[in-house]
């Protein structure tokens, strides 16, 4: 668990030094919260972080469940309203920016939850619901709502009706100091 705190510090900080530790942005404490409560084997010190991440989410209006899976490297770019299903799967250096929402549809043939790949940038108010798969270097752009898979190496862009772009380089200069 040691190694995810580093590689989502690094995202923030790209040194791991210890003015840097002392001082940390509410984003920051929110994920190493997150990343305490799903690591606890105590029961004391679980519920302690899991406490902890209830206040630090009264405090950031960030609302991800301990028990969902996101891969090292997890990016929150700003405090605000984000809620995560809990059953989601994010992959490795991912991006959130504020008003995200990831969620489940509850019928019809995508009903289920989102499985998001590496290297994916998800903008401002983007919706993302249903049983699909996002791909690996996605840029999902502000205000999108995504209830179709989207392939490795695209942008989406749009609205109400949102269209896939192909681009090897989506993510370029978006998804910064990984590791």
């Amino acid at each position: 668990m040691n190694e995810y705190i580093k590689n989502d510090i690094y995202r923030f900080f790209e040194k791991y030094t210890l003015k840097k530790r002392l001082f940390k942005p509410l984003e920051l404490k929110y994920i190493i919260t997150f990343r305490k409560a799903q690591a606890s084997k105590n029961i004391f010190t679980k519920c302690f972080y899991r406490l902890k991440l209830r206040r630090l989410s009264a405090k950031t209006l960030i609302q991800i469940p301990h028990c969902t899976k996101i891969g090292k490297g997890f990016y929150i770019g700003h405090c605000g309203r984000i809620i995560i299903n809990p059953k989601v799967v994010i992959g490795d250096n991912v991006n959130i920016a504020t008003g995200v929402t990831i969620g489940q549809e509850n019928r019809g043939k995508r009903k289920g939850v989102p499985t998001i790949g590496n290297e994916v940038w998800i903008g401002t108010n983007a919706v993302i619901v249903g049983n699909i798969k996002i791909g690996n270097n996605v840029l999902i752009s502000p205000n999108a709502f995504v209830n179709f898979d989207v392939p490795d190496n695209s942008i989406v862009v749009g609205a109400s009706k949102a269209r896939i772009v192909s681009d090897e380089k989506a993510t370029e200069n978006y998804i910064c100091r990984t590791v």
